[in-house]
């Protein structure tokens, strides 16, 4: 078996190594056989691949978050890489087949991803905002820094969405240097709350999928229920200002009814966390895609970046991003089943 990973093999290259199954859907063909899309990943990232004319026994055991030997040629398929699969097996008793080890982070810890996102909480000034955020953090805190921030487009790792907030948050706070008139508590809330109904709409950090809620509810309206509840709860006022706003800045994050929200922002701190949004996003999965490419060359093409490829100039290195995907301090833990108390948020 070859020690390599995914992004050490060449462009058509051979290779044969263990991978986890990070997704396994079942299609049809045009001539109605099944086949099942996987994308396979480990520590290097993620990349497609199509087992086609598979039987009922290989759907039945190729499911996600499995560890399989893979072999296969990597090539690329409308300029997007993808791996031919020429064989395919379950990782046996004795090979490495804990799924953990398979599994891409983040580059920063849970601890450094709490403690900054606690910094900016605990500059508050309004307490109705202060209590809110510091409920809802409470609630959902354990997963929040363990949850990818999406799917598949960005962020989609394990502690992706507590550092997609960050970024955002270190984004909001330069924005706030420049401008004196923004409202600095609405905005961070909103930075650090916007994409929390994610830990509802997703099923784990590891294999994520939608969950029924996140396929018929979605995160932005999950987000809002959430915050009526902690209103609820806390004994303030439904029609308050304070409240009012904080949920129109998660309602109108998207930007657009076409893109999932169901108001367009009408604030200027609403208008801000939207281009926040999408800026961050953007940079992630252009920056996923161009260290994945030799300098010289064009990306494959981004379907989150309107299936667009970009040119990696000649001499550019990898991003410290994925340079430091693994952490020796401390690892997010995979335990699904932890506990909040560990965590300081907030008594």
């Amino acid at each position: 078996m070859d020690n390599l990973q995914l992004f050490d093999v060449a462009l058509d290259q051979n290779f044969d190594i263990f991978v986890l199954i990070k997704v396994a859907e079942v299609r049809e063909d045009r001539n109605g056989k099944k086949y099942i899309s996987f994308t396979f990943q480990d520590r290097s990232g993620s990349i497609e691949g199509k087992f086609w004319g598979a039987t009922d026994e290989d759907i039945e055991q190729y499911t996600s978050g499995q560890v399989v030997a893979l072999a296969g040629k990597r090539e690329l398929y409308n300029g997007k890489p993808q791996v031919r699969i020429n064989g395919l097996r379950l990782a046996t008793v004795g090979e490495p087949n804990d799924p953990s080890d398979y599994v891409e982070r983040g580059p920063m810890t849970r601890t450094e991803m709490v403690n900054e996102v606690l910094a900016a909480v605990e500059g508050f000034e309004n307490t109705t905002i202060d209590a809110i955020v510091r409920y809802l953090l409470r609630e959902v805190s354990w997963d929040f820094f363990t949850y990818p921030a999406a799917k598949k487009n960005h962020h989609a790792y394990v502690g992706g969405l507590g550092f997609h907030t960050i970024s955002m948050l270190r984004l909001a706070q330069a924005v706030v240097s420049q401008y004196d008139n923004i409202n600095k508590d609405l905005l961070y809330a909103g930075v650090i709350i916007h994409d929390i109904g994610k830990t509802v709409e997703f099923t784990d950090p590891m294999s994520t999928e939608y969950t029924v809620e996140g396929n018929l509810i979605g995160h932005i309206s999950i987000v809002e229920e959430m915050i009526t509840l902690a209103v609820d709860k806390l004994g303030f006022d439904q029609y308050s200002e304070d409240v009012v706003l904080l949920k129109h800045m998660v309602l109108a994050h998207h930007g657009k009814q076409e893109w999932g929200s169901p108001v367009s922002p009408h604030l200027l701190e609403a208008e801000i966390l939207h281009h926040l949004d999408n800026l961050d996003a953007s940079i992630q999965m252009m920056t996923t895609a161009l260290d994945h490419t030799e300098p010289g060359e064009f990306s494959a093409r981004i379907f989150g970046m309107d299936n667009r490829a970009f040119y990696k100039p000649k001499g550019q290195v990898a991003s410290e991003e994925n340079q430091n995907q693994e952490t020796e301090d401390e690892e997010i833990t995979l335990d699904f089943q932890g506990s909040n108390d560990d965590l300081p948020f907030f008594e």
